[in-house]
């Protein structure tokens, strides 16, 4: 999540001197042509502010148009964008605040009209100074003032083992096409676990909506935990989002360069920590992925990052020279990046220079792309076309 290191910090600190090299994984170690980096006077669209919250990590719309919005320190909020109030829901589970740690996502059922399910990840604390991402779901029920209560909460997924240290949860949600839920398990900075299939670090998660485990998941035959991953050999995945194909899309961050998108696979290995387009934080050299062919090579790598944090794949048409795009917050980079498929191939086409930590993308019911900064005093932005 937070980049630590201070050569990336120091880039991200005058975006318009330095642009990324975006590499396509079909011509490994080719730089592409660098996107245009916009400033304000260039964005082709408006960003008006809608209200600020206090360390925000998630948002997602609910059917009647509001919002659902996390706060990292524990704390779920019911927006209303007509009357730019927010109210506090009740219920929710107690986080392990601290470093990277705390409330993650937060994402209606499909059918939430029906049954009122939301799905929520989080950080919890474990024995003897260990955490772990959980993920859980409960049903909303809102009052006239727009507060409102969870209601039979259950978790349904834990990441294995729980280990020390406070960063590299992943825990974005989404639901596929399939009707499954899925979830991103990083590899809580432990490196080697990414491999490990006796637990379930560092993996793509697939499960039915309750929690239970599809029994066409690609390792199913191996039982224990190794039922629930879809792929593995993933670093920090804080991006998911499923394309009008149907294909899904994860962004991860690498470790010094290396930002990765990749179209994930069935059963696949993204290959980290053997393999990476970045180096040890201490210099020591990762081999890049074109030197272990086996493992699935990212569609596109940044160097030097981007952070991507929060990640659309815009289906909308108030901007209809964007259908299709996706949009990838971007933390050290403090951007807004959108990136042009073309099949199962992708390149960063533009990058909006937003001058602040860009945690989350949502796309709203009237096409909008909703923004939220990181931060103790984090925006919500509604970006609309000018004029």
């Amino acid at each position: 999540m937070t980049r630590r290191l201070l050569l990336s910090l120091a880039l991200a600190a005058t975006p318009a001197l330095f642009t990324t090299a975006c590499v396509a994984a079909d011509t490994p170690g080719t730089a592409s042509a660098p996107a245009p980096a916009l400033e304000k006077a260039q964005w082709p669209f408006t960003a008006t502010e809608f209200a600020t919250f206090d360390q925000p990590w998630a948002m997602s719309f609910l059917p009647d148009g509001s919002l659902l919005v996390t706060e990292k320190e524990g704390r779920l909020k019911h927006f209303n964008l007509t009357t730019r109030k927010s109210a506090e829901i009740t219920g929710v589970p107690k986080v392990a605040y601290g470093g990277q740690g705390g409330f993650g996502d937060v994402l209606p059922h499909p059918d939430f009209s029906k049954n009122g399910l939301v799905y929520l990840s989080y950080a919890e604390e474990g024995d003897k100074d260990t955490r772990g991402a959980a993920v859980g779901r409960a049903r909303l029920v809102l009052a006239a003032d727009g507060s409102g209560t969870l209601e039979d909460f259950k978790v349904i997924w834990r990441q294995t083992p729980k280990v020390e240290g406070k960063g590299h949860y992943g825990h974005r949600l989404a639901f596929g096409p399939d009707g499954k839920l899925w979830i991103t398990s990083s590899e809580r900075q432990k490196f080697d676990p990414a491999q490990d299939m006796s637990g379930n670090l560092g993996k793509i998660i697939r499960l039915n909506d309750d929690g239970s485990v599809p029994a066409d998941n690609p390792f199913a035959s191996q039982g224990g935990v190794a039922t629930q991953v879809w792929s593995l050999g993933h670093r920090n995945a804080l991006g998911i989002a499923f394309d009008a194909r149907g294909k899904l899309w994860v962004h991860e961050m690498g470790p010094a360069g290396g930002d990765e998108l990749n179209l994930i696979t069935r059963g696949a290995n993204y290959g980290y920590p053997i393999v990476s387009n970045g180096n040890h934080y201490d210099g020591r050299d990762i081999p890049d992925h074109s030197t272990r062919p086996e493992f699935a090579a990212p569609k596109v790598t940044w160097t030097p990052v981007i952070s991507p944090a929060g990640f659309i794949i815009y289906s909308g048409t108030l901007f209809p020279q964007w259908t299709g795009s996706g949009f990838i917050g971007g933390l050290s980079s403090t951007s807004l990046v959108r990136v042009a498929f073309d099949g199962d191939n992708a390149r960063e086409a533009e990058r909006f220079l937003m001058g602040e930590r860009i945690r989350e993308v949502e796309q709203g019911p009237d096409g909008a792309i909703w923004l939220l900064e990181d931060g103790s005093k984090g925006k919500l932005l509604k970006l609309t076309p000018k004029g």
